[in-house]
């Protein structure tokens, strides 16, 4: 017995034989190559995805503490699913109070007060008290009254303040050397007792037309 090959050439039966049986092998072979390949693909497919399912399946336990954001963050997305579709619950808030304190009242102005000749005057809350020193000549001198008038000015300052140049009259506010009413009228300070004489010089000379005047005045009157 004799095959035929495609070219027509005879061929053993024996080789015939033997090429059957190789095909057979080669066949098995390639099916349980391919089996095991199979099952490979599968085992490394489970190996990659069974690690992901155990995570989202059940998470790790940890021993830190839910914070304030993540509880809140799961209270909003608390949704209701209905046949319409998806609701969300709306979130409750609750309300705080904040108490501010008022600021305190400024203090009152001082009260103006009305001399007998009608001045208004209105003392200082904190007067400066003259510190410095010094002589009545020093002061009438700095003051630019004339020496031939510091006489006048003797009389009237020693009956008005006795040359105490921090005398303030409680009654009416007047202050100073020769009682500046009110206190605030004297440029610079009313208790500086040269600021006090350069004003009283320009009032004598003013008002009586010298401090020869003026002390005939307060001769008469007892004020000026």
């Amino acid at each position: 017995m004799t095959l035929e090959r495609h070219d027509a050439s005879p061929v053993p039966a024996a080789s015939a034989t033997s090429a059957r049986r190789g095909t057979r092998r080669w066949s098995r072979r390639r099916g349980v190559a391919g089996v095991f390949s199979s099952l490979a693909v599968v085992g490394f497919a489970a190996a990659m995805v069974a690690p992901t399912a155990v995570a989202l399946a059940d998470p790790p336990e940890t021993d830190e503490p839910e914070s304030a954001y993540s509880v809140a963050l799961a209270d909003t997305q608390n949704i209701t699913v209905t046949v319409e579709g998806a609701t969300i619950a709306p979130v409750e808030r609750g309300t705080f109070e904040i108490y501010v304190k008022p600021k305190p009242p400024p203090p009152p102005a001082p009260a103006a007060t009305t001399s007998s000749s009608g001045e208004k005057s209105t003392p200082s809350a904190a007067p400066l008290f003259y510190t410095g020193g010094g002589a009545p000549a020093e002061w009438m001198a700095a003051a630019g009254i004339a020496e031939s008038d510091w006489g006048y000015v003797d009389y009237v300052v020693s009956r008005e303040s006795g040359w105490n140049p921090n005398a303030t009259n409680k009654g009416s506010g007047a202050c100073g050397l020769v009682q500046a009413l009110p206190c605030s009228k004297v440029p610079g300070n009313g208790y500086n007792p040269v600021d006090n004489l350069r004003w009283a010089n320009g009032y004598a000379v003013g008002r009586y037309g010298s401090w020869a005047g003026a002390h005939a005045f307060w001769v008469k009157n007892h004020w000026w």
